[in-house]
Formats: structure tokens, sequence, C-alpha cells
């Protein structure tokens, strides 16, 4: 499978509301710098884990729309919304926030990202 392919599987999954499948994507040594409208974080295995943890709680359905991707080489670029159903109104789709991303693909997993979201 190619990177390209790798990323689009990894976000046509549940993973980013379901950290079991969120742990077959992450690399061991993943490092994630993440500038968000909140600032800058960032996140290691543990914290990408854990954020997918707490996503679980409040949303039953994720959904990515990817607008682009590029791929070169071990990199693969994709900008993207990431719209989700609540617990509370699960008839309901809603935007959570747009991103922008640049992975870094070593042995097949997500090693390194650089990413920048905005809230809708």
């Amino acid at each position: 499978m190619s990177e390209k392919e790798l990323i689009q599987k990894f976000y046509k999954s549940d993973a980013l509301i379901d950290s079991s499948i969120m742990k077959e994507y992450l690399h061991p040594e993943i490092i994630l710098d993440w500038n968000s409208s909140k600032g800058f974080v960032q996140l290691n295995y543990d914290s990408v884990v854990n954020i997918s943890d707490e996503l679980s709680k409040a949303y039953v359905r994720s959904k990515v729309r990817i607008s682009h991707i590029v791929s070169e080489n071990d990199f693969v670029t994709v900008r993207y919304s990431h719209f989700v159903k609540t617990i509370e109104n699960p008839r309901e789709e809603m935007l959570l926030a747009h991103f922008m991303v640049i992975w870094q693909i070593k042995d097949n997993k997500l090693y390194r990202g650089y990413q920048m979201s905005q809230l809708s």
C-alpha cells in the first residue's frame, strides 16, 4: 500500500474516535506538532491515543471529507474537514473543524505530523 493509500484508509476509518484503531496507524515514536486556534501543542503516541479516547466520549460518529491530498516520497499532505455526530443528537452531523496536515510515513505508520486546524 502506498503512503497516500495509507492516509486515505486512516481517515476513512474510525481511528479519530476509536483508540484501538488509532493504535494500528501510529508509529511508536510518533510526534505531532499541532498549531490550532487555541495555540501550539506537541503530541506523542500516548497524547494522540488520549485525544481519540476523549473524542469517543462525546461523539458517536466521525467523518472526514478530504478535499486535497498530495503525496511525495514518504510525505503526504492532506486538507480535510472533520464532521461529527454527538451522543446527544446522533442524527445531526456538525462540522468540528478544518485541518491541513503533512504526514511523514515510516514503517507504514504515521511517524511525524505537522498539523494546523481552525474550528468551524
